[in-house]
């Protein structure tokens, strides 16, 4: 039996960052038809069951009440909160219907509490959020059939999916991490979902700094580029004097100005130090206020999941053959 859980985070795509940018909406009937081609593509690479979970908006459901191969789309249900928790339980009821291997359509931070939830599992990202740099942004078609090879097994996880960098965070009272970026924040308010201003970014760690991408990402990337596959992060540390003075895209069509005093790239595993007061935030989210002289340890690690990614798996599928039904590669 391979199985393959599709986690969908109904609200991603639609917040309030897109008054205050000038993100995109991706549609309840456009995540629809994605899960639809994401289910048929990895049943015909091998799948034998996909599992969904119920959501307000039914958008699972509907994917799957008309396909001839409705018998191996399942449905999960729980009792909702319309909170983070939600996304939490649905992976933990599909890893206990032994799904090892997860599509997940959201953003950076749909990916990272899935990735707290299950940092074992074998994941591929596929964006649907807004600062996207972690996801994938690649035909669903596609997508499915990647992690359905992974999941029958036709394509192993060793020497195909690396695993994820994440960037680890330790206060004196808590901890907490991030898949792309840890920022600290200064003059900031928790529960503040707006984009971050510019002039209250005062430190970042980034396990991927690409240029690339909008977010804190190409804070680091314009100057200091850092890839997923790169064993390194980039720390940054903002004000005057500056180094240099970055013009960015801090959300979608959305500039900012940051001076940086200082940019250094740093190997995984080793440890750097913030101090409060401030408030950090984690893949875009302001989760947790710092007091003044507080310390904050922070450490990158080469530890998230298996990423599954389209191109790299479809490519070792065609070297055994596996998308041609032969041993080897022809000529």
């Amino acid at each position: 039996m391979s199985r393959l859980g599709i986690v969908v985070n109904p609200m991603s795509g639609r917040d309030v960052r897109r008054v205050a940018a000038r993100a995109s909406t991706q549609t309840h009937h456009d995540k629809q038809q994605t899960v639809t081609r994401l289910v048929l593509a990895a049943l015909e690479q091998g799948v034998t069951d996909v599992y969904l979970a119920n959501e307000p908006f039914r958008i699972n459901s509907r994917a799957i009440e008309n396909l001839p191969q409705r018998e191996q789309a399942h449905l999960l249900d729980f009792r909702l909160t319309h909170t983070a928790q939600d996304t939490e339980t649905m992976v933990n009821l599909m890893w206990e219907e032994g799904c090892r291997t997860f599509i997940v359509l959201g953003g950076d931070g749909t990916n990272r509490i899935v990735s707290r939830t299950r940092p074992d599992a074998a994941m591929l990202p596929l964006s649907t959020g807004t600062n996207n740099v972690f996801p994938y942004m690649i035909e669903a078609s596609v997508a499915g059939a990647a992690a359905g090879l992974v999941a029958s097994g036709r394509v192993p996880v060793a020497g195909n999916c690396p695993r994820a960098k994440r960037v680890h965070v330790t206060t004196e009272t808590t901890s907490d991490f991030a898949l792309v970026d840890a920022v600290l924040l200064r003059n900031d308010i928790l529960g503040n979902f707006l984009p971050f201003e510019a002039e209250k970014i005062a430190a970042l760690i980034l396990a991927i700094a690409e240029p690339a991408s909008i977010g804190m990402s190409p804070i680091g990337g314009y100057l200091m580029p850092c890839s997923q596959d790169d064993d390194a992060a980039v720390s940054i540390v903002t004000g005057k004097p500056a180094v240099a003075q970055i013009r960015a895209p801090i959300s979608a069509g959305l500039y900012g100005d940051i001076p940086v005093s200082r940019i250094e790239r740093i190997p995984l595993d080793q440890s750097v130090t913030l101090e409060g007061p401030g408030i950090l935030a984690f893949d875009g989210d302001r989760e947790i206020k710092v007091a003044d002289k507080e310390k904050v340890t922070v450490t990158v690690r080469r530890d998230g999941p298996y990423l599954i990614e389209p191109r790299r798996v479809m490519a070792a599928a065609v070297k055994t053959g596996a998308l041609a039904g032969t041993s080897n590669t022809p000529g």
